[in-house]
């Protein structure tokens, strides 16, 4: 599913934002540019190495990034273009640097069932003197296969304080289709990573504004906010390196092992169906999320150049 709207602002207590709105993709690049109007830095040729920096996360946080995105494009680099995305859309920065981020997205090859992977991370000083981190790493299918797609997000206001999304949101309704239901969800143990990292004492669930997004989402999806004040920022560390760690590693592999890599037969009309639902997914997105907030933050000029290389992505 190409692009989950997400609501995932932490509360007020940490820091002060604009109104909620309505997209990932608004918290992974619009937001380069909260704390003032942004203008576009390009910067030097490679700029997607930059996306593996992940140069404002703690040592752990940072690891298992690296480690996420270093696995899924080892494993299907074999199926991966080029990242074409221009410098400008590569990596932000504001005028005053308070802002940064950077996005990289790869395509599937023609014969791929890969639609493309997309990452990114964004570094915001707030006004009230916090700063912002956010961390993504998303995989696309094509209508090849209704196999799901996957998306971990980190949302961090402190050194104590993250929010942490991680899915492999279903592509057909679970319902209708019980089968699908039992080989990607049950058969394939997902529920029990939920589980293990709901029982932690720090972790409790968050619930998304958004119906839209919650309407997207698996039955085994990790939608928790994970707060360690009592113990500290070493706390939050722990935390990353022995258990969210761990399940990210094993889920992204379940995705790749078994969403990935494996051929799914699908006819014709249910293929119809499947792409009719991703296009109506990105769409939503481009139409009604990005195009209405990203000239208030960018400018019109800015939000033009960034929609149009998201969108050429999107519909090819």
């Amino acid at each position: 599913m190409p692009n989950m709207a997400l609501m995932v602002y932490p509360s007020a207590k940490a820091f002060s934002l604009p109104p909620p709105v309505e997209s990932r993709f608004r918290e992974l690049v619009i937001r380069n540019a909260a704390s003032n109007m942004a203008e576009n830095v390009p910067i030097r040729p490679g700029s997607s190495s930059k996306l593996k920096e992940f140069p404002h996360l703690s040592a752990s946080h940072r690891a298992l990034m690296t480690d996420l995105v270093g696995a899924t494009e080892s494993r299907l680099e074999d199926h991966l273009l080029p990242c074409t995305l221009p410098p400008d859309v590569e990596y932000f920065q504001n005028q005053n640097g308070t802002s940064q981020g950077a996005l990289l997205i790869r395509s599937g090859s023609p014969d791929s069932s890969i639609n493309f992977i997309l990452g990114s991370w964004l570094h915001s000083k707030l006004p009230t003197g916090a700063s912002l981190n956010i961390a993504s790493l998303s995989a696309y299918l094509r209508p090849s296969t209704d196999a799901p797609n996957f998306l971990i997000e980190f949302i961090q206001s402190s050194p104590t304080s993250l929010i942490l999304i991680l899915d492999l949101p279903p592509r057909k309704d679970l319902v209708l289709n019980s089968d699908y239901l039992q080989l990607f969800y049950e058969d394939t143990g997902l529920d029990k990573y939920r589980k293990a990292i709901e029982e932690l004492p720090e972790v409790r669930p968050y619930v998304m504004s958004s119906l839209f997004f919650r309407s997207l989402v698996s039955p085994t999806s990790i939608i928790v906010r994970v707060d360690t004040e009592s113990g500290g920022p070493e706390r939050m560390e722990e935390i990353i390196e022995n258990h969210v760690g761990p399940v990210a590693r094993d889920v992204i592999r379940v995705w790749l092992d078994e969403c990935a890599c494996k051929e799914r037969g699908v006819g014709e009309m249910e293929r119809g169906n499947i792409e009719k639902r991703d296009e109506l997914v990105k769409k939503k997105t481009i139409d009604i999320d990005l195009g209405s907030s990203l000239p208030r933050l960018f400018g019109q000029e800015i939000a033009d150049r960034v929609v149009a290389a998201i969108q050429q992505i999107f519909e090819a």
